[in-house]
């Protein structure tokens, strides 16, 4: 596998990989989760009870829309939201 230099990477990349590992990670816990259950229904006819079937997944957490802002350095500082000041 190739090293990759993190040291190396502004914060807006590290966030990019992040993400990308944690869909890659997703999509691979699917993937054995339909092997392990294809798996099971095969066995199950060898007698005992019919598998169960597991919930799926749930999603990856993502970072939030602000949280990615804060990262990349482009937050509003506090107290500048979106509302209008009151009159």
């Amino acid at each position: 596998m190739a090293k990759i230099d993190l040291d190396g990477m502004n914060i807006e990349e590290l966030a990019n990989l992040r993400d990308r590992a944690s869909e890659k990670l997703a999509e691979k816990v699917a993937a054995r989760q339909a092997e392990l259950e294809a798996e099971l229904d095969r066995l199950s006819v060898y007698g005992g009870k019919p598998a169960k079937k597991a919930p799926a997944a749930p999603p990856a957490p993502r970072a939030k829309k602000n949280e990615r802002a804060v990262e990349a350095g482009q937050a509003k500082p506090e107290g500048e939201g979106d509302v209008a000041e009151a009159a």
